[in-house]
């Protein structure tokens, strides 16, 4: 049985007629730069996630790239940013001239280290971004405390983790700026490259228009220098079709997630991680030292929205062979991510505090491994991949009763 890491076809076949029929009113409309179509759905994103504004810009990475110039961030300033992630989140930071100060990860959330934060601060830090990385929030009430304790501004990348919750607040609406994505792989998918900034101050969302627009207000008229970084009005109504099934799509990843963490929790060598917070990762990485694959958790304070569902696999060498034994048997998988920011290439010639510490996050490189976890999975391919990881840690397959 095959079974893709994402079928996005599954998701979008099925509104065929209503983006259709969309693509078709934004064609006669004649507005394809900027108009009512972006308006809108930045009115409707702000209010999913709770925030005043919404900025509908160009890519996720120009969403943080926005923010970053929105905040005066620059030469001789410092930014802390996980290791662990993607490379846009620190790729911005060096594109405006600033230092990436690479922070280590937390092992069961995945997410940034608010103590090793707390140690990689200095005079000269400007911002903190914190990612909620594959769907779940990092500990944001932390992270507002340390900002706030060394007068620095705090910019989320949500790319992965739209709709996702922290204490009942949205993801993106709790710092100065929140950024997300819509790429075709993100929970909320377009149809090419799109994002979107978020905000709750007035001038800085002000500032953040004005940048997207190349810097002008009037028309030329450039108080900045900003850049081309606006979201094409056919992007913004495609959107806009998929956000009112956005509920839909994220029940169906968590019930997935449910099912996964169900049925791989009763395979032997196979563990959940569990602590209910940040502070109790480290300790129990002994208490698993055991397992062969640790499972991924959803603290109880956060709603996680499961970009990803990301496996752990320990032994050395072991998540490769994992990887190649799915895709015997035609099972998708991804390493998010082989190589962490500080062991790029390109970042190899900044100073030391961009470097030391970050021995969790290059643990989690060697490890990790995400599964199919897209909302049109079925429970026949979901037992396909089970099925899989259990033939592969050499145990009989479960008989249901």
């Amino acid at each position: 049985m095959k079974v893709p890491l994402l079928d996005v076809n599954a998701q979008n076949l099925p509104l065929e007629e209503e983006l259709t029929a969309t693509f078709g009113r934004v064609l006669r409309s004649g507005r394809f730069i900027m108009g009512p179509e972006v308006e809108e759905f930045e009115k409707e994103v702000a209010c999913f996630v709770g925030a005043r504004h919404g900025i509908g810009v160009s890519s996720g990475t120009d969403a943080i790239l926005v923010a970053l110039m929105a905040l005066d961030v620059g030469p001789g300033d410092e930014v802390l940013c996980p290791t662990f992630t993607f490379f846009a989140t620190a790729g911005c930071i060096a594109r405006l001239g600033a230092t990436p100060v690479f922070v280590d990860a937390c092992p069961v959330c995945f997410n940034i280290d608010v103590e090793d934060a707390a140690r990689k601060m200095t005079e000269r830090t400007k911002a903190i971004i914190p990612v909620h990385l594959f769907g779940q929030s990092a500990e944001m009430e932390e992270i507002m405390t340390l900002a706030e304790e060394h007068g620095c501004h705090v910019v989320e990348d949500g790319a992965q983790a739209i709709g996702a919750r922290y204490r009942g607040k949205g993801c993106g609406s709790m710092g100065d700026f929140g950024t997300f994505s819509f790429f075709p792989s993100k929970n909320l998918g377009g149809f090419g490259d799109g994002g979107m900034v978020v905000c709750n101050d007035d001038r800085l969302a002000e500032r953040a228009r004005m940048l997207r627009m190349h810097g002008s207000k009037p028309k030329y008229f450039h108080r900045a220098v900003g850049g081309n970084f606006r979201l094409d009005p056919l992007q913004a109504a495609l959107l806009r079709v998929k956000l009112g099934h956005y509920d839909r799509y994220t029940r169906a990843r968590q019930a997935n997630a449910a099912y996964y963490l169900e049925r791989l929790s009763a395979l032997e060598g196979v563990e959940p991680a569990a602590p209910a917070h940040c502070c109790c990762a480290k300790a129990q990485e002994e208490a698993l030292a055991e397992a062969r694959i640790v499972l991924p958790a959803c603290y109880e304070h956060n709603e996680h929205i499961w970009n990803q569902f990301t496996l752990r696999v320990r032994e050395p060498g072991q998540r490769d062979l994992l990887r190649a034994h799915l895709a015997e048997r035609e099972i998708g998988s991804e390493v998010y991510y082989p190589l962490t920011m500080d062991q790029q290439e390109c970042f190899a010639e900044l100073p030391a505090i961009s470097r030391e510490g970050n021995g969790v996050a290059h643990q989690l490189a060697g490890e990790v491994l995400s599964i199919p976890i897209y909302p049109e999975l079925e429970r026949e391919m979901q037992d396909w991949v089970v099925s899989a990881i259990t033939e592969f840690l050499g145990i009989e397959t479960p008989v249901e009763e």
